[in-house]
């Protein structure tokens, strides 16, 4: 696991511009390597505007969409087309107006899905698609993903593991369901740890005074249990992206400079 890298911006506006930038690099640089790319998306108003301003980006073309892979880190565990779920909140965003393959977007399981409401056989099902695509090299059940982005909840929370509850303390399996998730919708699917940790680099995103203390907390030493933000680690790569509200608690060496 690799040591946090700290980048903050001036607003949340430029911290949406600068992550799309950053994301479409990387995109275009696996893709490059290997031929295709894989992306773990996150919910949330930071993951939301990262995607807008990643298809308002002019250099969004250098993409080749169609040899791009997307998963989310978590999904609310309502029915198909719903305007709470992630993955409809990321259609709107972007994924309507850019050439995906159908079969390379993986949403996780809706609750009128084939498993219905079963919220662990659902996680059960988006483990096994993991593992599905997962390869050798891989060394393990999930794909070595490019990048994971994750929200920072003001609780600390990452995905949908949530400081002190089940789903944070797994270290066997890849996907969770998760009950009684203290914000709405309580009933979710989530990646765990482990499956986060699998990922060449985790990208957290933090914007807003209200994102403040929850940096600060995970940024200095706390544990992963009462700070789930903390235990986010990527293979080669943890980066955090900050607006200066969410960076106001943390000691100015901590990051250098922000940009313009």
């Amino acid at each position: 696991m690799t040591a946090p890298q700290v980048v903050v911006h001036r607003d949340k506006e430029l911290m949406a511009q600068a992550a799309a930038a950053r994301l479409i690099t990387k995109i275009v640089d696996a893709q490059a390597a290997r031929g295709s790319a894989s992306v773990v998306l996150t919910g949330g108003r930071n993951g939301n505007g990262l995607l807008a301003a990643l298809g308002a980006s002019p250099a969004r073309d250098a993409v080749d969409w169609s040899r791009l892979d997307l998963w989310w880190g978590d999904e609310r565990f309502l029915p198909e087309g719903h305007a709470d779920r992630n993955v409809t909140q990321a259609r709107e965003a972007l994924l309507d107006a850019v050439e995906l393959d159908p079969a390379r977007v993986h949403a996780m399981p809706a609750s009128d899905g084939p498993q219905g409401g079963d919220v662990d056989a659902a996680a059960e099902a988006y483990a096994a698609e993991l593992a599905r695509a997962a390869r050798p090299e891989n060394h393990g059940a999930v794909p070595s993903f490019d990048v994971t982005l994750l929200g920072v909840g003001p609780d600390t929370h990452v995905a949908s593991l949530f400081p002190e509850l089940p789903a944070v303390r797994e270290t066997e399996r890849m996907v969770v369901g998760v009950r009684g998730a203290p914000k709405p919708p309580p009933v979710r699917i989530s990646l765990t740890l482990p499956a986060i940790r699998a990922a060449r680099e985790v990208w957290l995103l933090a914007a807003g005074e209200d994102k403040a203390k929850a940096v600060t907390i995970a940024l200095s030493g706390a544990g992963e249990l009462q700070a789930p933000a903390a235990g986010a680690r990527g293979r080669s790569r943890t980066l955090w992206l900050l607006d200066r509200a969410a960076a106001a608690g943390l000691p100015r060496e901590l990051y250098p400079p922000a940009s313009p």
